[in-house]
């Protein structure tokens, strides 16, 4: 027998039927042809219909309850409506079905292109939403360049300082790692941070080595005072100050390109700052760390997150910088703003949480267990 394309289907016809006795699936499609054949003339006979593909298989679910069979038929039609609803019509006429007594009532005709319709449009919804949000794969696409740039941050010498490709003349030095991060992901790579306030003497170094320093610090009170502080402290060649008020780890990329376009001379920079005190570098130096015992810390911020399958960012006091997924781990250090100074997980700690750990200088790493962990520098804590 032929089949109707699914293209091709116009129409369903759900009917069910009920026999007074056992039946089978053959005794039903048989009754369908047999008891309409003649009924409806040639053009409307069901097995030529079948024949011509304009009607499709006929399905049949039955089942026997109490020595009774009750059932459901489906007839796939590409006749048109009129045509569609006289056959429908007619297999109510059959009243037997196999040698037992039978009755069947059409359920319900229903318009398959409609369905189908409504799927189209539907779907195309979804398709536009998609096309309208096109600008997402791109900016994805610009995270993962982005994210690529900040992976090949290197350390620099015995205090492994942050740093980006130094082999150049010039050099750019800034505050902390999340400023290399930042300069890094803009494309700017001769960089190096000294790692807090204080200037570290690998850097001192480099400018007795002849290269050209330019300090780029925060655009606020006190990164003016950590400038002064630095230069007092090693040949620095110039000085780029971030927009008032912003960090320089938060600096779009044309932000960055204006105020290192924009940098001065440090005599220049020293004549706009003379009224700055000279007595608070001392006091910028002071970095504030959790003095307490650090696993009665942690287990005090994992009491927090216990049983959520979370994670927490902590700073050198043991507050939070961010909560996130246990999955987000790595990738939160990596992209934290503030300096990572301990990190809590609630659930496993994998390597490479360790591993992001030991690149940004993370002190302390606590997990309810480790797997895979080999030897690190990081101090692993026991939940």
């Amino acid at each position: 027998m032929a089949k109707v394309s699914p293209v091709s289907i116009k129409y369903m016809v759900y009917a069910s039927f009920k026999a007074e006795g056992p039946l089978e699936k053959p005794d039903v499609i048989g009754a369908i042809f047999g008891q309409t054949e003649g009924l409806l003339g040639s053009e409307l006979e069901m097995r030529e219909l079948q024949k011509e593909g304009k009607i499709g298989r006929i399905e049949v679910n039955l089942e026997i309850v109490d020595g009774k069979s009750i059932g459901e038929i489906q007839i796939p039609s590409a006749l048109d409506k009129s045509e569609t609803t006289i056959v429908a019509a007619a297999l109510e006429t059959i009243d037997r079905i196999g040698p037992t007594e039978a009755k069947i009532k059409i359920l319900k005709i229903e318009d398959v292109r409609g369905t189908k319709r409504n799927f189209i449009i539907d779907r195309a919804k979804q398709l536009l939403e998609s096309l309208e949000s096109g600008n997402n794969v791109d900016e994805m696409s610009k995270t993962v360049k982005e994210e690529m740039r900040a992976a090949r941050i290197q350390e620099y010498g015995a205090e492994k300082l942050p740093a980006g490709d130094l082999t150049g003349n010039e050099i750019i030095v800034v505050e902390g790692r999340a400023d290399v991060v930042n300069l890094l992901k803009n494309r700017i790579n001769n960089v190096i941070g000294m790692n807090g306030t204080k200037l570290p003497a690998e850097i001192a170094r480099l400018g007795e080595q002849g290269k050209e320093l330019t300090l780029f610090v925060d655009g606020d009170r006190g990164g003016k005072l950590i400038a002064k502080n630095v230069i007092s402290n090693a040949k620095i060649a110039y000085i780029a100050v971030a927009p008032d008020g912003k960090e320089v780890e938060e600096l779009m990329g044309k932000e960055i390109i204006i105020a290192l376009r924009r940098r001065i001379p440090v005599r220049e920079f020293l004549g706009k700052t003379r009224d700055i005190k000279e007595d608070m570098p001392e006091k910028l130096e002071e970095k504030i760390v959790y003095s307490g015992d650090i696993k009665e810390g942690l287990n005090k911020s994992y009491s927090k997150i216990k049983g959520t399958k979370q994670a927490l960012i902590l700073d050198s006091n043991l507050d939070v910088i961010r909560s996130v997924s246990s999955r987000e781990v790595s990738r939160a250090i990596r992209n934290s703003r503030k300096e990572v100074f301990a990190v809590v997980i609630d659930g496993s700690a994998l390597g490479a949480i360790v591993e992001a750990c030991e690149e940004c200088g993370v002190k302390h790493l606590a997990a309810t267990h480790f797997s895979n962990i080999k030897e690190s520098k990081v101090n692993l804590i026991s939940l």
